[in-house]
């Protein structure tokens, strides 16, 4: 889940989205408001001519013209709010749809980092859920608009009508606006509280739902029932005290408005018996003073608003955030080189722990490497830095000679390439998914990638081959580590990172795509997370991470004497572990030398 940010900042995030949007499609918002505008006036002045045509029947004087003149209107009425229900339809639609790709953008901009303070069901409540809020605010705030004038006219209607009309319904004024911002002073804390667990359930409910073969393989139903159920019960204390807040609000609203409205009658009746307004004018007095006590009912329009500030808010937190790894101000195409990467004085913290501390790594062009070490050591963050999935906190990652934070990005995406243990399924067919990085590329190409990665054979026992719906395409952990090698084959980067891409196939298919891929990477660089032995033996060299540093770079081979090195495969205890040494003949920090003695 997110981190709670306090009411007033997430309101004031709210504040600054739904600015944004306001000032969004201008001719739009000028069309909404014309037409809301025509609206309100045609709302004023019925009572007014309501109250001629009541006069003209009564009297018998041009009767014909009065009830022409109710026509009219009310035609230009029905007409306003038939084009005010469809602007808004069309503006709100345009609106969310533009906030929705913008989250989507953003969310993909602030990459790995961005997972551990957006979660994925969290910010999927934002993309469904709040991104509509803004397209919200426009209409709402045009109809608040339109009651109050609505109010301020039916309000020198009276005065027009009969001074003493205005003055009465004028006194009920100051209750209503000390109730209405009470209420607001409120009401904020509840509601930003209400949507945090909203997410919070969401979030926990796809976290299920990503392990459901674990749960039912550990019968932990119910455990895990419990668990995305554990904030029910704040949730529905937080929604009572909304309710609470709004109730109490209502009903004294509710009291106030016919004892106003009962004054402004009597006053009405008592100037008709005197003769002083017409029976048609008493009728105009009655509905002027409903109109004008309908701002007395903007409370549910202020429980929405604030609803939408909210929302807007949680939209604002997502767009305003800053990504861990910024676009460089003045961004360098990508150097000349074979892929000679170097990892200087790399330093990395994740939740105030250190995982890589003062690390230095170079992997020499062209060659391959494999990352070794125990679990939590840091082998997945480390080769997140090389194609800039995040940065480190310390230190530069060089890309044959040149940092890869001042690299144009969309160039170093082409130059680095990844394969990860679950690979995303993204695109429409097998065909889209391997060709997700290279839309252009051909079939041939596509078709010799997977053969590469030793999928090309599954992939033509599908229904239709190539072009099967990923979604009736069903396959095993190995087949889709499969795909997702052939997708970084085709990409045909100088840099290939392999996190654990291997890790579900069979050790037949893995040493068949090993040979392959040995074959078709022949001069490129390669970063291989191993987590086998064989593996890692299969590699040039290999790094052996410890302790958040490189404890050695060398071959498989030399490393494999150590018990230390062993255990890290499980294959011996490191009780009594030697030490390796490693030349240092240039100067430079150990870890970054080749070759080991003993």
């Amino acid at each position: 889940m997110a981190p709670q940010l306090p009411a007033g900042t997430l309101r004031a995030a709210g504040s600054r989205v739904l600015r944004q949007a306001v000032r969004q499609h201008p001719f739009l918002v000028l069309l909404f408001t014309v037409v809301t505008g025509v609206g309100a006036v045609t709302t004023v002045l019925m009572p007014r001519v309501v109250a001629a045509a009541i006069d003209a029947a009564t009297t018998g004087t041009n009767v014909t013209g009065a009830l022409a003149q109710l026509a009219a209107l009310l035609a230009i009425a029905t007409a306003a709010s038939a084009l005010d229900d469809l602007i808004g339809s069309y503006y709100g639609t345009m609106l969310t749809a533009g906030f929705r790709h913008r989250l989507l953008g953003r969310a993909l901009a602030l990459g790995v980092p961005g997972l551990r303070r957006f979660p994925a069901g969290d910010l999927l409540s934002r993309i469904t859920v709040n991104a509509g809020t803004p397209a919200m605010v426009l209409p709402m705030l045009l109809s608040a608009t339109a009651t109050l004038s609505v109010t301020l006219g039916a309000v020198v209607s009276l005065a027009l009508i009969d001074l003493r009309l205005a003055v009465t319904l004028l006194l009920g004024v100051p209750p209503s606006v000390a109730l209405l911002r009470l209420f607001v002073a409120t009401a904020a804390q509840p509601f930003v509280r209400y949507q945090e667990l909203l997410a919070a359930i969401t979030t926990r409910l796809l976290d299920a739902h990503r392990g459901v073969r674990t749960i039912r393989a550990g019968g932990t139903a119910e455990r895990e029932i419990g668990r995305i159920l554990q904030p029910v019960p704040e949730l529905h204390e937080v929604g009572r005290q909304g309710w609470v807040v709004q109730g109490r609000a209502s009903w004294q609203l509710a009291l106030l408005v016919p004892v106003v409205q009962l004054l402004v009658l009597s006053v009405g009746g008592y100037a008709l018996v005197a003769g002083q307004i017409t029976a048609g004018q008493l009728v105009a007095a009655a509905s002027y003073a409903g109109l004008a006590l309908g701002s007395m009912g903007l409370l549910d329009t202020l429980v929405s608003l604030l609803s939408c500030q909210v929302g807007a808010g949680r939209v604002g937190e997502v767009l305003e955030a800053v990504p861990a790894a910024p676009a460089p101000a003045s961004p360098v195409a990508v150097p000349p080189g074979y892929g000679r990467l170097e990892l200087r004085n790399i330093s990395v913290r994740m939740d105030d722990r250190p995982v890589l501390d003062h690390l230095y790594l170079a992997v020499p062009a062209g060659r391959s490497v494999a990352i070794v070490g125990r679990s939590g050591t840091g082998k997945s963050v480390l080769v997140s830095l090389i194609g800039r999935l995040a940065d480190p906190d310390e230190g530069q990652v060089l890309l044959d000679g040149v940092p890869v934070a001042e690299i144009e990005p969309a160039a170093l995406r082409r130059t680095v390439t990844y394969a990860f243990e679950r690979p995303a399924l993204l695109g429409a067919t097998i065909h889209d998914m391997i060709a997700y990085g290279r839309p252009a590329a051909s079939r041939a190409e596509v078709e010799a990638a997977a053969a590469v990665a030793q999928a090309d054979r599954f992939i033509r026992l599908l229904p239709k081959g190539y072009d099967t719906p990923l979604a009736q395409a069903p396959m095993s952990g190995g087949e889709m580590q499969r795909l997702g090698l052939a997708r970084a084959i085709l990409a045909r980067a100088r840099v290939i990172v392999l996190d654990d891409a291997t890790s579900s196939l069979d050790t037949a298919t893995e040493a068949k795509v090993a040979r392959a891929l040995a074959r078709v990477l022949a001069g490129r660089t390669s970063v291989v997370v191993a987590h086998r032995a064989m593996t890692a033996a299969r590699a040039d060299l290999v790094a052996w991470l410890d302790g958040g540093r490189v404890r050695a770079l060398a071959p498989h081979s030399a490393l494999w004497s150590d018990p230390g090195y062993r255990a890290v495969f499980g294959a011996a205890d490191d009780t009594g572990a030697g030490e390796i040494a490693v030349r240092d003949v240039s100067g430079m920090p150990a870890a970054l030398q080749v070759g080991v003695r003993r």
